[in-house]
């Protein structure tokens, strides 16, 4: 748990509450995820609190650098989504087999009678799932010493020892 990351709900005003973080390499890093060589990401927390209802709204903007997938040299990648989030007391028997509420909310539940908000989980998994699946430098801007070791599917078939079989029970 990241101290920084917990919101105290005791006390928390009606209405909304707002107030920004920031997630660097440690915080990465305490999850134990060394992919992530460096880290800047700002996060935008919005809390709303009206009777019994409790909403979370978070944006997240910045940056991630983690190795490329073609070359092994560091890119750095764009961070930017939105998690809005409801917070239940206790274990929450919904009938949404999404995991969604009515709104497009995810549902949140605190265990027990915790009266802390941890973020830490939330800002943590949505800063790696908006990076996209091959994370890689746009084209040309591997590292030179790794080109060597890049080629295209037409030079993989050419220098294959079985490239001269092809074609052998065409009739030709």
């Amino acid at each position: 748990m990241n101290e920084q990351f917990t919101v105290p709900l005791n006390g928390l005003a009606k209405g909304w509450t707002r107030f920004s973080l920031f997630a660097g390499k440690e915080f990465f890093s305490a999850f134990g995820n060394e992919d992530v060589l460096d880290a800047g990401v700002k996060v935008d927390v919005g809390i709303e609190k009206s009777g019994d209802y409790l909403g979370a709204d978070l944006s997240l903007d910045g940056f991630l650098t983690v190795p490329c997938d073609r070359c092994l040299e560091p890119v750095r990648l764009k961070v930017c989504c939105e998690a809005r989030l409801s917070v239940k007391s206790g274990s929450y028997g919904g009938d949404s087999p999404s995991g969604t509420t009515e709104d497009g909310r995810e549902i949140v539940c605190l265990e027990g009678d915790s009266a802390v908000l941890d973020l830490s989980q939330t800002v943590y998994d949505y800063a790696l799932l908006s990076l996209p699946m091959r994370k890689v430098h746009p084209e040309g801007e591997c590292a030179a010493s790794a080109g060597r070791y890049i080629s295209s599917e037409e030079e993989a078939a050419s220098a294959s020892p079985f490239a001269s079989l092809k074609g052998l029970f065409d009739g030709k």
